[in-house]
């Protein structure tokens, strides 16, 4: 799985197009669970709005199954679809947003919705700080006391370490969160390096 960027915080982000206003608000949303609450309590915060329209990928980008949208009583294919296009093409993962729409009065016809749904979202976009996801695997095994320090400098100066937790007992109980893509060479480094003696397996 590569590597996919994330919303590092919620936004939003607001528009007034032809007198209707459009609020858009984008959060992290790892899990279809995730999204659903979020999009729940986006109508809760807008109760009296006309239009709660939604989309989301609730994981890694590219797996339809987590994907979703919803027009929320707008004309077929006006939001919701435009919404979820925009998210895909923005190679976002672990994402949903919600477009609150306040009608001003003036009907924007169904190719002035898809343009005013998917261009505020777009707009959002552009504002949004990202996190970057790293695939990763978890490395355990257990060493002598005498290792800790080499072994500690082969991984954080070779490798993307996410997250190291020890156990001390009689020997060191580690626990490597490491990027997937490096855990094969890491596991074979640390194997050379210890003369055989710490043999590192993924977690399954």
């Amino acid at each position: 799985m590569p590597e996919y960027a994330y919303p590092a915080q919620t936004l939003s982000h607001e528009e007034e197009i032809k007198k209707s206003t459009f609020i858009v608000h984008i959060a992290h949303t790892p899990d279809i669970d995730s999204a659903k609450a979020f999009i729940a309590r986006i109508n809760q915060q807008y109760p009296d709005a006309r239009h709660n329209c939604w989309a989301y990928v609730a994981g890694a980008p590219g797996g339809s199954h987590v994907y979703g949208f919803s027009d929320d009583g707008e004309p077929n294919g006006t939001a919701g679809k435009p919404m979820l296009n925009v998210l895909q093409g923005s190679g976002l993962g672990e994402v949903c947003a919600v477009t609150t729409r306040y009608f001003g009065g003036i009907k924007l016809g169904t190719g002035g919705l898809v343009r005013a749904y998917g261009g505020t979202l777009n707009n959002a976009l552009a504002l949004l700080q990202t996190c970057i996801k790293v695939p990763s695997v978890e490395l355990i095994g257990d060493s002598d006391y005498a290792l800790q320090g080499q072994i500690e400098q082969c991984l954080n100066s070779n490798y993307q370490v996410l997250n190291i937790n020890k156990e001390y007992g009689g020997h060191i109980g580690w626990s490597i969160e490491i990027d997937e893509r490096q855990a094969q060479q890491a596991i074979k480094d640390i194997f050379d390096l210890s003369h055989g003696t710490v043999e590192l397996k993924i977690k399954q």
